[in-house]
């Protein structure tokens, strides 16, 4: 009672200054709009805003997040049964890290495994071709006993492939892939392992990815507000829906049977999109695993962040729209929630965005006098829901000391998410959708490249 309690009255401050908030938000929108554009016209002007991203990013978010936080209690109880059977069980973890150039991350990554609360696993590194001193820091590793085995690929073969190789000399029952430049916390591996025991059905678990750089630059700081918004309270929106569609490369759980099922990753970029998809595609359950956090480094600059969003991009084409089609197709193995799932991605990722440069120039042509007041008070409602977003934030973070920092980053966040993602994704899906481009991003080899090629067929 006293955390429901605790709860009300978050929520009750939480209105009362939300109130506050949307208050002096209508001032600000009457007092810009008081020359050229009366109020009425403000749902007429802000359309795409109040139809199209509230709803979908917002509305939905609030509900699900506050029955999230209300029955967080039983969660937990459910959390501390399955925990208790998990370590009287304690079936061998493998965690797979493939990677190329990444001796310098490699030791990090490994103290962090040492510390975890869950003993019971081995460490699979899988040299990608690596032309720095990843060979002579792993094969010190594995000597010292800190790495159970080292694999080196002498020629590059993509990140899917050294993947496998590392499955195909696994011996747990359960696989974790990581990437080589991350870091877990310390209980990070036994709280993406739990939901393997809430549920037998679950066969795949996707872990909380966090930025381990927030103050390096305005460009982490923003990518760490967007990590907050997108995978941790995005992700468990669409766990809580049944409909979470993506297990983040640099931190997932993998049911061992079920990977060597589905034929492990198939070669080529966006591994990460494609497994997920295949998982799915065979029956099987996947969650969201919240409390299981793992820190990465983002990109410091705005050109190597634009780079990997494109790619991300392509990923969602390659994957949803062309390789695994079938999903959107009624046929004997159709599943309704797999439909949506997709369905859901599909629309508010690519065919929004879309709509969304439809409006954008319908703006610029039909309101050329009072653009720069449009434009303003724009960026005010956006500003009012990424406070909306944040407060979400706050209320489901184990960290809200450490991340209430990112809050003075709101005012930027809405040209970051709002036209720099935005513009960002439009590229990336239209290069794909016409030009093939994943096939010869040198991101993976082209030998590969080459070879997955025949999705298209």
């Amino acid at each position: 009672m006293d955390f429901l309690t605790d709860i009300l009255n978050y929520l009750s401050g939480l209105g009362a200054s939300f109130m506050h908030w949307a208050m002096n938000l209508y001032y600000d929108i009457e007092v810009c709009f008081s020359r050229n554009i009366d109020m009425d016209t403000l749902l007429t002007v802000y359309w795409f805003l109040f139809l199209v991203e509230f709803p979908r990013y917002y509305l939905l978010e609030i509900f699900l997040s506050i029955r999230y936080a209300i029955l967080k209690p039983q969660r937990r109880l459910l959390d501390e049964k399955a925990r208790m059977v998990l370590f009287a069980e304690n079936p061998l973890v493998s965690i797979l890290v493939p990677g190329k150039n990444e001796g310098k991350h490699i030791y990090t990554l490994v103290m962090s495994l040492r510390e975890q609360t869950y003993k019971n696993y081995e460490i699979i590194v899988i040299d990608d071709g690596s032309d720095d001193s990843t060979p002579f820091i792993c094969r010190d590793l594995e000597r010292d006993g800190y790495i159970d085995k080292y694999l080196r690929m002498e020629e590059r073969g993509g990140k899917a492939s050294a993947a496998n190789l590392g499955a195909n000399f696994a011996r747990g029952k359960y696989i974790v892939h990581l990437d080589a430049d991350s870091s877990l916390d310390r209980d990070a591996i036994e709280k993406i392992i739990i939901p393997f025991y809430i549920d037998k059905r679950v066969k795949a678990v996707g872990g909380c990815v966090k930025i381990r750089n927030p103050k390096e630059t305005i460009c982490t700081s923003l990518q760490a507000l967007e990590y907050l918004k997108t995978i941790m309270v995005g992700r468990i929106v669409t766990s809580e829906m049944g409909i979470y569609h993506i297990i983040s490369g640099a931190f997932g759980a993998f049911d061992s049977e079920t990977l060597r099922q589905v034929g492990y990753w198939d070669i080529g970029p966006g591994l990460d999109g494609d497994i997920t998809q295949k998982i799915r595609k065979a029956g099987h359950k996947i969650v969201f695993a919240n409390e299981a956090i793992c820190l990465t480094n983002a990109p410091t600059t705005w050109y190597r962040l634009y780079k990997q969003r494109r790619r991300w991009s392509r990923s969602l084409i390659r994957f949803r729209v062309r390789k695994h089609i079938d999903i959107l197709i009624p046929n004997r193995n159709w599943r309704f929630i797999n439909w949506l799932s997709n369905m859901e991605s599909i629309f508010f990722d690519c065919i929004c965005n879309y709509m969304w440069f439809y409006y954008l120039i319908g703006l610029i042509f039909t309101y050329t006098e009072g653009l720069l007041e449009i434009f303003v008070v724009g960026w005010l409602i956006r500003l009012c829901f990424a406070v909306i977003a944040f407060s979400i934030i706050m209320l489901l973070t184990e960290r809200k000391r450490e991340e209430f920092f990112l809050i003075k980053y709101l005012p930027l966040s809405t040209f970051y998410t709002g036209y720099f993602l935005r513009i960002t994704r439009l590229i990336g899906y239209t290069m794909e959708f016409f030009f093939f481009n994943s096939y010869r991003d040198d991101w993976n080899p082209r030998k590969t490249s080459v070879w997955a090629q025949v999705e298209r067929n």
